[in-house]
């Protein structure tokens, strides 16, 4: 008599991690990871701190994406000269700036904002807000009825 087989789920395979540097170097402060816009963000506590970037589209805002606000940019950018904001948000200034992979220090560049990340540097990181509440409309209960 031979063994029913039972269908194995479907797996799905693991994506792989962009820039896993950046997560070896902030291992001490126990980062946990989320997927976000088909990329990953990187979050210390409460904080999203990073986003980690490389795919085949809109190659140009591959990198580290640091959670900002734009009162804080002129004084990353004097520590980081090729931060700029990203393009895939469209044309507006965002708190979200990028650490372009294609620029010639992307990887000293990254480092360095994992050390600032490490020294808990209040210019990178956002609590994020509560989640949006659907469009449907509130019900109201009747009174007396």
């Amino acid at each position: 008599m031979s063994k029913s087989r039972r269908a194995q789920p479907a797996v799905k395979p693991r994506k792989i991690v962009p820039h896993p540097f950046v997560l070896e170097a902030l291992e001490s402060l126990s980062p946990r990871t989320n997927p976000m816009f088909g990329c990953l963000a990187v979050y210390v506590g409460e904080k999203i701190v990073l986003i980690l970037r490389d795919k085949p589209t809109a190659i140009e805002d591959n990198g580290v994406w640091l959670a900002t606000t734009e009162e804080h940019h002129e004084s990353l950018r004097r520590e980081f000269p090729k931060m700029r904001s990203i393009q895939v948000l469209g044309k507006g200034i965002t708190g979200w700036q990028i650490l372009p992979a294609e620029a010639p220090d992307f990887e000293e560049a990254a480092l360095r904002a994992c050390d600032l990340v490490l020294a808990r540097d209040p210019r990178i990181g956002k609590i994020p807000g509560a989640r949006r509440a659907s469009k449907a409309p509130k019900v109201v209960p009747k009174r007396g009825v």
